[in-house]
């Protein structure tokens, strides 16, 4: 698909498609849309007045212009309050003006948006993400994909000339997070710890990234007890990836990002049963998802700061040699954990990379995984959790996750809840009471970083859909690359 950001106005373009925007409770059709209106034969005004349009957030119409008009279709996407428009209210407009031209069958499309906040690059950008991701489809797995012989060809954003290197950079980080929906969307017998690791040595080869892979003998050296431990009962091996950007010249800041691995979560010996979502526990690997979605971004738009890109991946299963509960293991920082409850696995890999990070040496660590249905309960679906250390780190985070349009909400690190995960017999355990799961859960990974600025997300919300939401479609979201890459760059 083309994307041209042209000069020309609504009034004077000719194809399939024109979108246009409009704000709430200003609908009257004035200057230049009067003009549109009076050459597409008052179609515009009767769109309006038909499907009773406001102009809400979220809300569309679409209608065939008469015969003869340069137009064959005209769509209106509703933007809300103009005193209170968002980035990413312009990528959600733009998703819908995508889909409802793929459903009309329109090969050429014109979006006429406002520019936001007199930022004409943002702008693009945002407007080339929405149309990219809400166009995906992974048909890789159906005998019969869906027809494409119709689709969307070209796409032109009137009066934002000049705006080619937005459209560029739109298109790769787009390609980062379809990777990273790729990879949470494939079942577990096809995307394993193996398949991850080829995926990694992929990006690196074809981005000029430093690879590093830990084989389970590696990682016993170092000793990693709380991750082998997690991996010793599948009968796939654990891979420990480590890929690293390094800019040309002295880096800005040196920076990791660590997601969780999971390709599988059986549960273990306390195995999820019927009802308890075990089919979807391939998605348990969506930080490591994520972490390499952001490493291909990344190694294509070339920043000038090193970022490491970690993640200790594994399948959780059930064997012989799986880990019991009552089971203590030792983690590489020497610290031991009484394993109450093995289906609180994720907790136990990401230990083992967090110390293994923070001896590089980074200015700051932010780890992302899919780590409790506890921050669900807590935030929904929608809505990320955060704890960190240091609050500089978190306002970064929450910056980048603003212009992302992925929302994230800061969490207490409440450290008397640590009494919680206390262990007569070992350091701690990996699980606390029910309350506060998520709180303890964050403390938990808290014991396995000493000095380095460090922020921890859980994503079990929002790494999936089970309805089209603005941009996302159902499955797999590619949430959160976008905010990595925004914070990486900032």
């Amino acid at each position: 698909m083309e994307f041209r950001a042209i000069n020309t106005v609504p009034l004077e373009w000719a194809g399939d498609a024109l979108a246009v925007g409009l704000f709430e409770n200003a609908l009257e059709l004035t200057g230049d849309l009067a003009q549109l209106d009076s050459r597409l034969q008052g179609t515009l005004s009767e769109l309006i007045a038909e499907k009773k349009f406001i102009g809400d957030v979220g809300s569309s119409a679409v209608t065939r212009v008469g015969s003869g008009s340069p137009v064959r279709k005209i769509i209106i996407v509703g933007l809300g309050k103009q005193d209170k428009l968002k980035l990413d209210v312009l990528r959600r407009a733009a998703a819908i003006a995508a889909r409802i031209a793929k459903k009309e069958k329109c090969q050429t499309l014109a979006l006429s948006l406002p520019i936001w906040n007199n930022l004409p690059e943002n702008t693009v950008q945002a407007l080339v993400e929405g149309v990219e991701l809400s166009l995906h489809q992974d048909n890789r797995f159906k005998s019969s994909p869906e027809d494409q012989e119709v689709s969307l060809q070209q796409v032109d954003l009137l009066g934002l000339v000049g705006q080619e290197e937005a459209i560029a950079r739109a298109k790769v980080i787009c390609s980062g997070v379809i990777l990273a929906r790729e990879l949470v969307a494939a079942p577990a017998n096809s995307c394993t710890p193996v398949t991850m690791a080829q995926t990694a040595q992929e990006i690196a080869a074809a981005h000029g990234l430093l690879l590093e892979i830990l084989e389970r003998e590696d990682c016993e050296k170092l000793g990693m007890g709380a991750f082998l431990g997690v991996a010793q009962a599948s009968d796939i091996p654990p891979k420990f990836i480590h890929l690293t950007y390094r800019p040309e010249g002295t880096p800005r800041r040196k920076l990791a990002i660590v997601g969780k691995g999971l390709t599988f979560d059986s549960g273990g010996l306390n195995i999820k049963v019927a009802g308890s979502g075990v089919e979807t526990m391939k998605t348990d690997m969506g930080g490591a998802g994520a972490t390499l979605g952001a490493a291909k971004a990344i190694g294509q738009l070339k920043p000038d700061v090193e970022v490491h890109f970690i993640s200790a991946v594994t399948e959780n299963m059930i064997s012989g040699r799986a880990m019991r509960p009552g089971d203590i293991l030792t983690a590489s920082n020497g610290k031991t954990i009484e394993v109450n409850n093995t289906d609180a696995e994720g907790r136990l890999t990401l230990a083992d990379a967090l110390v293994f990070t923070e001896k590089l040496g980074v200015d700051a660590v932010v780890d992302l995984a899919t780590l409790t249905g506890a921050c669900i309960i807590a935030l929904g679906d929608d809505i990320g959790g955060m704890w960190s250390t240091d609050d500089e780190l978190a306002n970064q985070i929450t910056q980048a996750a603003e212009g992302a349009g992925e929302k994230f909400w800061r969490m207490p690190l409440e450290e008397k809840y640590f009494e919680g995960l206390k262990s007569p017999i070992a350091d701690m355990k990996n699980t606390g009471p029910r309350a506060g799961g998520s709180i303890t859960a964050a403390l938990f990974l808290k014991q396995f970083v000493k000095e380095t600025p460090w922020a921890h997300l859980d994503i079990a919300g929002p790494v999936s859909t089970d309805k089209e939401n603005g941009y996302n479609n159902v499955g797999a979201t590619g949430y959160p690359v976008r905010t990595l890459v925004n914070w990486v760059l900032g």
